[in-house]
């Protein structure tokens, strides 16, 4: 059984810089886990790129022959990777055993884990292909300033949920950059009526039962919980990964296989 990690957020949520420390971090742990470029825009990387959607398709070469802007670009380049995923996707995964552990790292267009199925088939894919996958959700902590930017991150991370149906690990990223913590730290465990009582104050009177209706949704779905990451400590970077590990059950194995093989007591 494989192992993998589906990397998504709004773009500049910092997934790329998040897959890169993930590989040092593992590295350092003498870890092993292959990084996924599934950006056909990529252009630089701070880590080895195990595997890249530009050896089948770029952004660049279809902006140019099919005369398309960058998004309606990635999109088609997107619906490329998903025609061939039986062909180039499986390929490359044959390069790699049972217990490897891939970390893809996805674009930023918020359509890809929406409502456009590209991502859902590929998951699919990773799935009959005996891969445990979790997705892994960024959000710029920069962007968590009140609640309403707050409940419009938990409707994001929802949608991409329900769409992908998948393990969720919802993280703020960037903390090593927020000046104030206490203004972030209000909304890593909220209250429920809190949180409603502060967007009834920002909202209109004739909004109140949809503010109900929307933190009642948050709550049912444990979407208020997010887990801090600051890149410049270790413990934070190993808590994230104990939490997904924990979801795809990675390691749960090692203890039986090790029972396996002990010798028969006397």
């Amino acid at each position: 059984m494989g192992y993998a990690q589906l990397v998504i957020g709004p773009a500049g949520s910092g997934k790329s810089t998040y897959c890169s420390s993930l590989y040092q971090h593992c590295e350092t742990m003498r870890r092993t886990i292959h990084i996924v470029n599934l950006d056909p825009a990529a252009e630089n990387f701070d880590y080895p790129v195990a595997m890249d959607i530009r050896e089948l398709i770029s952004l660049d070469d279809v902006m140019k022959e099919l005369k398309l802007g960058p998004n309606g670009g990635l999109i088609y380049c997107m619906e490329h990777l998903e025609e061939n995923l039986d062909e180039w996707l499986t390929e490359e995964l044959d390069n790699y055993t049972d217990d490897d552990y891939l970390v893809f790292d996805c674009p930023g267009q918020i359509e890809l884990f929406s409502h456009v199925p590209v991502l859902k088939n590929f998951v699919e894919h990773l799935k009959r292909k005996n891969f445990n996958v979790c997705v892994v959700y960024l959000l710029d902590s920069q962007f968590i300033t009140d609640v309403t930017k707050f409940i419009s991150g938990c409707m994001a991370s929802l949608s991409a949920m329900v769409q992908l149906e998948l393990p969720h690990v919802n993280i703020l990223s960037k903390m090593d950059l927020v000046k104030n913590k206490r203004d972030i730290e209000d909304y890593l465990n909220p209250e429920p009526r809190v949180l409603l009582s502060e967007l009834n104050q920002r909202m209109a009177p004739q909004y109140e039962k949809l503010n109900k209706s929307l933190i009642e949704l948050v709550d049912q779905y444990s979407m208020v919980s997010f887990i801090p990451l600051d890149l410049r400590k270790e413990r934070s970077i190993q808590y994230i990964l104990s939490q997904i590990d924990n979801c795809i059950q990675y390691g749960e194995d090692a203890d039986v296989k090790i029972k396996d093989f002990d010798p028969d007591e006397d």
